[in-house]
């Protein structure tokens, strides 16, 4: 693990594709280059829309979309109130919930080390670009310390490419939400309890579970969770 590579070369490799096959066939090279298991480029909007390529097993893929993982999985969930890049041992892998599906990914052949690169489009698109392997801790902090940098900016590459190929992907219209909505969904996200959201905002629970249901409504989210994956995704609230 870990060769060396051509930074520039990969660089103009991912300017000079036209297609998303094109920009996926250039990240397996770079896969193949620095000999990890797995690179993906994933985009994940408030509706659980997906679209990005992906060198993890079909049945992994087809299992993850079916069982909507993408409200549990830590890596969407702690990247969406990050801007810098992520080792997935920082993120909160606790909650029996997030303890299964854990074991499912590496079941299903998914590393267990990752590196998520948060990106953001002009008009609060956001995707995540990941490299994944199977090693030791050790190794694998040798392995980000080497090339964390470099893949920071090959993401950036990737993601301007993948934006100019899916102009037509923009964030869904939706109701905006009330200065107070925005309020509450904010607090919750920094992991406010409803009580301190309530006391914060000198309002009642009771008050604050008509906010929460009101702003659920309008980005057509299914739960809190969801709701405030959702705002922050397409940027209507700043953690």
């Amino acid at each position: 693990m870990g060769t060396q590579f051509d930074l520039s070369q990969i660089l103009g490799d991912l300017e000079n594709t036209s297609t998303l096959e094109e920009l996926t066939g250039v990240s397996v090279q770079l896969r193949d280059r620095l000999q990890i298991d797995h690179v993906t480029y994933h985009w994940v909007d408030g509706a659980g829309d997906q679209y990005g390529f992906t060198t993890y097993s079909d049945a992994w893929n087809e299992r993850y979309r079916d069982r909507n993982y993408h409200r549990i999985d830590p890596v969407i969930l702690g990247c969406f109130q990050r801007f810098h890049a992520v080792d997935w041992k920082q993120l909160n892998w606790s909650g029996k919930p997030v303890r299964a599906f854990l074991q499912d990914a590496l079941d299903h052949g998914v590393g267990n080390q990752g590196y998520s690169i948060p990106l953001r489009g002009p008009s609060g698109q956001f995707a995540l670009f990941t490299v994944n392997h199977s090693c030791d801790d050790q190794t694998w902090q040798a392995f980000v310390a080497t090339y964390g940098r470099d893949l920071i900016l090959v993401a950036y590459f990737l993601n301007r490419k993948a934006l100019e190929f899916a102009k037509d992907r923009q964030p869904e219209t939706t109701r905006g939400l009330s200065p107070r909505e925005i309020d509450a969904i904010t607090l919750l996200a920094l992991g406010y309890s409803r009580a301190q959201v309530a006391h914060s905002l000198s309002i009642s629970e009771h008050t604050l579970r008509a906010y929460i249901e009101s702003a659920r409504s309008k980005l057509g989210a299914q739960n809190t969770m969801h709701a405030i994956a959702t705002a922050l995704s397409r940027g209507l609230i700043v953690v």
